[in-house]
C-alpha cells in the first residue's frame, strides 16, 4: 500500500463529491427563481439516495466478479469483502474501499447531470424512482461493461481514461430520452425563460471546473506521472473550450456571454474527460476546441429539433462525451499511457473503431432503456407535477420553501 496513493485519491473522491453541489448551482442559476431549490434538491439528494444504492448494491454490480461480460455479481453486496486491503485488479496501492469511495461519486454525480434536461416540472417521487432504477439498469450495467474486470467494452480494448462513455454519453443520451417523454415546459417558447443568477452558474461551473482534478487525474488511481498529463490535458482542454465557445458565440450572435463562457468550460471538460490519461496536451487542446465550437453548434440545434432540453446536456454532455471518446481513439498514444493503445494519428485506426462501437452501443442501450423506463413510470407513477404546481413554481408547491425571500 502506497500512502501518498491512498491520499492523492481520497482528495480526488473529496474533490468529485464537491462536483454534484456545484452542479447544482450551475444548473441552479439556469433556471427561472421560482425553481432554484428545486432544482438544486435533485442532484443534492442524489448524493444521498446512490450512496447508499451504491455501497448495497451499485458496486457490486459495477466493479464485482463479472458475470458474462455484461455485469458483476452480488458478491459485493453491503461491501462485503470490500475492505482495507488493496484489490490489485482495479488499484493495487491503495485501500480496496478508496477506490470503492472514489468510484461512487462518479456514479452520484451521472444520474445528476441528467436532472438537467427536465428542469422546473419533473414529479420528485417519480424522480427519485427514476434516479435508482436508472443507476440500476443503466450506470451499474455499462460501468462494468467498459471498466469492470471481465466487461465486455473494456475486453474489445475500448479506451474510457474518466467516464466519457460510461458518464457523458449514458447521461447526455438518457437526457433526451428524458426531454422528448416529459415533454416541454409550459409556456416554452413564449414565456421567458432565461437564467434567472448567472453569477451562480459561473460559480457552479469553476467548482466543476476545479472539482474535475478529481475526476480526470484522480483516475490515475495513483500520484505520479499518468495524474500530471491528466491534470494538464484536463485544463488544457477547459481553458481551450472556453475560447472556442466564446469565440463561435461571438461570431455567430455579437456578443461574448459569460453563460457561454461557462458552458464552454464544461464542454471542454466533457470531451476531454476519456482521454485525459492517453493524449498528449496538443491533443487535449485539439480536444478542446472542437468541444467548444462543436457543443455550442450542438446546443444551437436544439431549436431546430423542437424537444426542451431545458439546461443543455444533451448539446454539452452527449455531444460533448462523443466526441471525446472518438477523439482519444484519434490522438491516444502509449507514450503518454504505455497501458492505453495508439490511435489514429499514431498508425492504428482499429482504435477509433473499437472507440466508434462502444459509443454506438451505449448511446444505443442508455437510451432504449432510459425512453423504455421513462414510459413506464408515467403510466405508472406520472412524470409531471401538476400544471398549477409548474406554473407556481416547484420550490413552493413540491418544497414548500422559496429560494429567495424579496
Amino acid at each position: 500500500m502506497n500512502t501518498g496513493d491512498t491520499a492523492w485519491l481520497l482528495v480526488s473522491a473529496a474533490l468529485v463529491m464537491l462536483m454534484t453541489p456545484g452542479l447544482a448551482l450551475f444548473y441552479g442559476g439556469m433556471v427561472r427563481r421560482k425553481n432554484i431549490l428545486g432544482t438544486i434538491m435533485q442532484s443534492f439528494i442524489i448524493l444521498g439516495l446512490i450512496s447508499v444504492e451504491w455501497i448495497l448494491v451499485g458496486y457490486s454490480f459495477s466493479f464485482g466478479p463479472d458475470r458474462g461480460g455484461i455485469i458483476g455479481d452480488l458478491s459485493w453486496f453491503a461491501l462485503n469483502g470490500v475492505g482495507l486491503a488493496p484489490f490489485k485488479d482495479y488499484a493495487a496501492t491503495v485501500p480496496h474501499q478508496a477506490f470503492m469511495i472514489y468510484q461512487m461519486m462518479f456514479a452520484v454525480i451521472t444520474p445528476a447531470l441528467i436532472t438537467g434536461a427536465f428542469a422546473e416540472r419533473f414529479k420528485f417521487s417519480t424522480f427519485l424512482v427514476f434516479t435508482l432504477l436508472w443507476a440500476l439498469l443503466v450506470y451499474n450495467p455499462v460501468a462494468h461493461w467498459v471498466w469492470g474486470i471481465g466487461g465486455w467494452i473494456r475486453n474489445l480494448g475500448a479506451l474510457d481514461f474518466a467516464g466519457g462513455t460510461v458518464v457523458h454519453i449514458t447521461s447526455g443520451v438518457s437526457a433526451l430520452a428524458a426531454a422528448l417523454v416529459i415533454g416541454k415546459r409550459k409556456g416554452f417558447g413564449t414565456d421567458n425563460m432565461s437564467p434567472h443568477n448567472l453569477p451562480m452558474t459561473v460559480l457552479g461551473a469553476a467548482i466543476l471546473w476545479f472539482g474535475w482534478f478529481g475526476f480526470n487525474a484522480g483516475s490515475a488511481l495513483a500520484a505520479g506521472d499518468l495524474a500530471t498529463s491528466a491534470f494538464v490535458n484536463t485544463h488544457s482542454a477547459a481553458a481551450m473550450a472556453t475560447l472556442s465557445w466564446v469565440f463561435a458565440e461571438w461570431i455567430h450572435r455579437g456578443k461574448p456571454t459569460v453563460l457561454g463562457a461557462a458552458s464552454g468550460c464544461v464542454a471542454g471538460l466533457v470531451g476531454i474527460t476519456p482521454a485525459a490519461g492517453f493524449v498528449q496536451p496538443m491533443g487535449a487542446l485539439a480536444i478542446g476546441l472542437l468541444a467548444g465550437a462543436v457543443c455550442y453548434g450542438a446546443v444551437m440545434m436544439k431549436g431546430k429539433f423542437g424537444y426542451d432540453d431545458s439546461l443543455d446536456v444533451v448539446g454539452v454532455h452527449c455531444v460533448g462525451g462523443t466526441l471525446g471518446a472518438l477523439a482519444t481513439g484519434v490522438f491516444a498514444t502509449t507514450a503518454v499511457n504505455a497501458g492505453g493503445a495508439n490511435g489514429l494519428l499514431y498508425g492504428n485506426p482499429k482504435l477509433l473503431a473499437i472507440q466508434a462501437l462502444a459509443v454506438v452501443v451505449t448511446l444505443a442501450y442508455s437510451f432504449t432503456v432510459t425512453f423504455l423506463l421513462l414510459k413506464v413510470l408515467d403510466k405508472t407513477m406520472g412524470l409531471r407535477v401538476a400544471k398549477e404546481d409548474e406554473i407556481q413554481g416547484l420550490d413552493l408547491s413540491v418544497h414548500g420553501e422559496a429560494g429567495y425571500n424579496w
